[in-house]
């Protein structure tokens, strides 16, 4: 009996489930970030120019439009609570205070294609990934702060997911159309160093990506329909599917960062499945 109760609390891991109802929001779906309360923000709720907020129990509502011609990509939450928005058709950094749902412009790149997606340093630093779909290119973006903006890296493919590594010491992203992740070593000035192919896919492309507390990577396979769990070391541990062809993000949350939520576009919705580790900024 006892064995019996043990099995059935068990929990299952890697099983995705639907977290909001399908056409919740449309097929631009994209971010994610969650906060200390444990809400989910994630763009295009309702209608293309929105960033939603979905309650841990996955009530939806438009928390903001976004103003004049800005669209979202890309969330990160600060310590302070603070929402930083990667605006790719304003070429800014967009910062929101959820009390006041005011949106301000934290920095202005006219340089920039169209920022993709943000990573965060602990100290609040924040890296941009910046895309030339056209042209099949791509660039990387340092942000203090200040809201100064350095390019740390040029002459890549398109750019796209993008994180750190638990210590902060590598800096890892993506190349959707290529289908490259690069790990680069992040040096004490700021700057990029020793870019190093971590792993290349044959098939299909990669969006928005996440690392746990372990330095394990999640890699969304757009196209494929998966999540993909790649090891520091550049080994595929697992594929966890996504109940749609079209996973765009990932971010981690839960009571216990446990739980990673995908923004997926076929079905314009979030799902969600357990891990046993935590994402790496948990707890912060």
């Amino acid at each position: 009996m006892n064995m019996v109760l043990f099995l059935l609390a068990a929990e299952v891991l890697f099983v995705a489930t639907p977290f909001t109802a399908e056409r919740s929001f449309t097929g631009e779906i994209e971010g994610p970030a969650v906060d200390r309360a444990g809400n989910v923000y994630a763009v295009s709720f309702a209608k293309k120019n929105t960033i939603g907020r979905v309650t841990p129990e996955g009530k939806g509502e438009v928390f903001i439009e976004m103003p004049g011609a800005s669209l979202a990509n890309g969330i990160r939450i600060a310590k302070d609570g603070m929402l930083y928005v990667a605006d790719y058709t304003g070429h800014n950094i967009l910062k929101i205070d959820p009390a006041t749902r005011r949106v301000s412009v934290f920095a202005h790149e006219p340089k920039m294609n169209q920022p993709n997606d943000l990573a965060m340093s602990k100290d609040g630093t924040l890296w941009a990934s910046d895309p030339d779909w056209k042209n099949g290119t791509g660039q990387l973006w340092r942000i203090g702060t200040d809201g100064k903006v350095a390019r740390v890296a040029e002459g890549m493919g398109t750019t796209n997911g993008i994180d750190l590594s638990p210590d902060g010491k590598f800096l890892y992203v993506n190349e959707s159309v290529q289908r490259k992740v690069w790990r680069f070593r992040v040096m004490p000035d700021g700057s990029l160093a020793e870019k190093h192919l971590l792993i290349e896919f044959p098939d299909f492309a990669m969006d928005g990506m996440r690392v746990d507390r372990r330095g394990n990577l999640f890699i969304s396979r757009h196209g494929k329909g998966t999540v993909a769990m790649v090891s520091p070391e550049g080994k595929v541990i697992r594929e966890i599917a996504t109940l749609g062809a079209k996973p765009s993000n990932v971010a981690f949350g839960g009571k216990d960062g446990k739980t990673v939520y995908v923004t997926e576009m076929e079905k314009g919705r979030l799902v969600q499945f357990r891990v046993p580790t935590a994402g790496r900024e948990w707890g912060r």
